[in-house]
């Protein structure tokens, strides 16, 4: 947690008028105390404190398009797996009123647990022994998620199954054209190499997109049971090795280039975890899905990477955000794009 960063602040009045309104506070003259969540690039997530209680605010970043930052998209999905998925989070409101902060915005609730990073790993001295029992029951909850009855939930709308691969290749190709701020050699070969060698039959299910350690809250240290998995962002119906593609594209392994060790430094490369390899294997055999073009779905992983950080340089180097993180996520860019262009060229995602 830290202090509101600058040009990120909550415009309180309103805000406080807004929870009155929607029955999660009593008095409009309530102290509000708002914190922000340092983790995390993309939506602005802050925790606010109020009448002994703690609720957790979600908006998008000035400066976003709408795609990928639907408040309202978002809220509706984890309405949906509110009425039958105990890992997803209470959604409790939701407006599209921008004079309230100055844009859309959610309220849900503040999920208590542990959420694991490489820091809190070093911190917590996380055994060899435990990693796989992390890593067991994290691959339990994709596979729960991947198994889910959409239509029973009430979201069979969220997306168009059919051609979903396509799309994608097509529309995240356009989206880091559209963000581009440099010329990176590797980019348009993969984009081109994903193109020409996308499957075109697969199966369809509830996926997440963004699915890593740092995105689940682990109930307590004995890690044997998730609390609740965030940032449903990028949830949508579409083929589960897509979601697989991008949960391993964030697996950095002990084995991987120290420099990318440095760069991605996730708890997945200590000892005790298993490989990329042995993740997707795992897969399998928990979903009964035998999985084909692997390196196709590892590679889209790296690049849908690729232009998720380099849409956030691209608002940074535009003045529309000021966070420092921000400053260099262009070389992140051209690493994610030189591994993917690396796996194409090697078949191979370790």
């Amino acid at each position: 947690m830290q202090n509101v960063r600058n040009g990120e602040e909550l415009d309180e009045r309103p805000l406080k008028e807004f929870l009155q309104k929607h029955d999660l506070t009593s008095d409009v003259n309530s102290e509000l105390n708002v914190t922000q969540f340092a983790g995390g690039a993309s939506n602005l997530t802050y925790l606010l404190g109020i009448e002994n209680k703690e609720l957790v605010l979600r908006r998008p970043p000035k400066g976003a398009i709408k795609r990928g930052h639907d408040m309202g998209r978002e809220f509706k999905v984890l309405t949906g797996l509110n009425n039958g998925f105990e890992k997803a989070p209470k959604a409790y409101a939701y407006t599209e009123d921008e004079s309230i902060i100055g844009a859309p915005f959610y309220v849900m609730e503040k999920v208590e647990g542990i959420i694991i990073d490489y820091k809190l790993a070093k911190e917590r001295a996380i055994s060899e022994a435990e990693f796989p029992i992390i890593a067991n029951n994290w691959l339990d909850s994709l596979v729960e998620l991947h198994d889910l009855d959409y239509k029973a939930l009430g979201l069979s709308d969220l997306g168009k199954p059919n051609g979903y691969v396509e799309r994608q290749v097509r529309n995240w190709s356009k989206q880091y054209t559209k963000a581009a701020t440099e010329d990176i050699p590797e980019a348009p070969k993969v984009m081109a190499w994903l193109d020409e060698h996308q499957p075109t039959e697969y199966d369809h299910c509830l996926i997440h997109n963004d699915y890593k350690y740092d995105n689940v809250v682990f109930k307590n240290d004995s890690w044997q049971e998730i609390n609740a998995i965030l940032d449903w962002e990028m949830c949508t119906l579409g083929d589960p090795f897509m979601d697989l593609g991008a949960a391993i594209a964030y697996w950095v392994t002990a084995h991987d280039n120290p420099i990318i060790q440095m760069t991605f430094p996730y708890p997945t490369m200590m000892p005790g975890n298993p490989s990329r390899l042995e993740v997707v294997e795992q897969y399998a055999q928990k979903s009964g899905r035998p999985i084909e073009h692997l390196v196709f779905y590892y590679a889209f992983g790296l690049f849908k990477n690729a232009v998720i950080v380099q849409q956030i340089y691209h608002r940074y180097s535009k003045g529309l955000t000021t966070n420092e993180r921000f400053a260099n996520l262009n070389l992140l860019t051209k690493l994610f794009c030189e591994l993917a262009w690396q796996a194409i060229q090697n078949q191979r995602i370790e």
